[in-house]
């Protein structure tokens, strides 16, 4: 699955541009502010329905626009598709697919998988545990459709078991009633658990292996850390009423997988407390190679890889590493303020794509 061409309305500083991708990977080039990041996040808002790098949506559309378009050609095994998301700061996103309405772009096959690294998104490997169990859930998803479901059961248990809390601490419910939701709590907190759990161990060798080659020293791990270590939904749901009446005390749930963690460390010291930034940014994209080559292994297609300004904190070795490993499968759009940083960028052996002041000054080519 590659994605051909994307075309953008009125979407940050673009008014209007529309840029071809070639299969392999694509070097977007420019001063700082001039568009690069914008190009990536146009992209990843065409393929997912959301921005990469803000919550507050309305920041994608162009200043003075009333509205936001992208568009993404794709080209798979079944032939190509269109993939469209509209936007209108106030109004629900319009989504389509080869012109068809649908409620969200990831129910559609023909949605490319797509990771991005952003300097910003440092915070997965620095901040709280919720943005790990989050990212990683969402691998789960990418891994096994199917189980997607599971994360949405296990969290409207866990709301219906937290609402019954409330009301029993009012006095307008009966703990007679929990048992029940401790059982279906449980029945997909394990099953949440073993996915997540499977997921960590496919990523935990590739990891390691690619941390060190990018230049983090010492042992590199990634380990799950779960809050429960039982072997079935029952003794599951045998500590959940153990921890009812410090449950009751609190107002809420505390102990299952949403109290769970996924640890990056060096040298079994954790680089969310311990690491340097270049640490942190040197796991952060290890991770994402490590889950495009799982995805690539388990799934047969490996996902579209964002990367802003990854090269500008690696040396000249790393930098020619980073290029073999995108070059071995699959399609990256990686920018960068100097063409030199990139490997073969200078000498055309690379599509590229420059742009200035939000205008596309050269749209991508073919590698020569």
């Amino acid at each position: 699955m590659e994605v051909a061409r994307l075309r953008l309305r009125d979407f940050r500083a673009y008014e209007s541009v529309e840029i071809r991708l070639a299969p392999g990977m694509t070097v977007v080039h420019g001063r700082n502010g001039a568009g690069k990041t914008n190009l990536l996040e146009g992209l990843y808002f065409g393929c997912t329905g959301r921005s990469c790098r803000t919550t507050n949506e309305r920041e994608v559309v162009r200043f003075g626009a009333p509205a936001a378009r992208v568009e993404v050609d794709v080209e798979t095994r079944d032939g190509p598709h269109e993939l469209a998301v509209g936007f209108q700061p106030g109004e629900p996103k319009r989504f389509r697919v080869d012109g068809a309405p649908v409620e969200r772009l990831s129910d559609s096959e023909a949605r490319p998988l797509v990771a991005v690294f952003l300097p910003d998104r440092l915070e997965l490997i620095k901040g709280a545990p919720a943005l790990r169990r989050a990212h990683l859930d969402q691998l789960v998803a990418a891994l096994w459709p199917a189980r997607a479901a599971t994360r949405r059961a296990y969290s409207q248990a866990l709301a219906q078991r937290n609402a019954l809390l409330a009301r029993i601490r009012a006095g307008r419910a009966s703990q007679s009633a929990l048992p029940a939701w401790d059982a279906e709590l449980a029945l997909h907190g394990i099953e949440l658990r073993d996915d997540r759990a499977r997921t960590a161990e496919l990523l935990r060798a590739p990891f390691g292996r690619l941390a060190g080659e990018l230049g983090l020293t010492g042992e590199a791990e990634l380990r799950y850390r779960p809050r429960t270590s039982a072997a079935t939904p029952e003794e599951f749901a045998a500590e959940l009423a153990e921890r009812t009446p410090s449950d009751l005390d609190r107002g809420f749930t505390g102990h299952g997988p949403h109290r769970d963690d996924v640890v990056l460390s060096r040298d079994a010291r954790e680089l969310r407390a311990y690491g340097s930034q270049g640490e942190q940014r040197l796991a952060l994209l290890a991770l994402l190679l490590a889950e495009r080559a799982v995805l690539a292994t388990e799934r047969g297609t490996p996902p579209l890889l964002l990367l802003d300004d990854v090269m500008s904190e690696l040396d000249a070795d790393r930098r020619t590493l980073l290029v073999e490993r995108l070059d071995e499968a699959g399609q990256s759009l990686l920018t960068t303020t100097d063409l030199g940083h990139v490997p073969g960028a200078e000498r055309g052996s690379v599509a590229r794509i420059a742009v200035a002041e939000g205008s596309v000054l050269q749209a991508a080519q073919e590698a020569a």
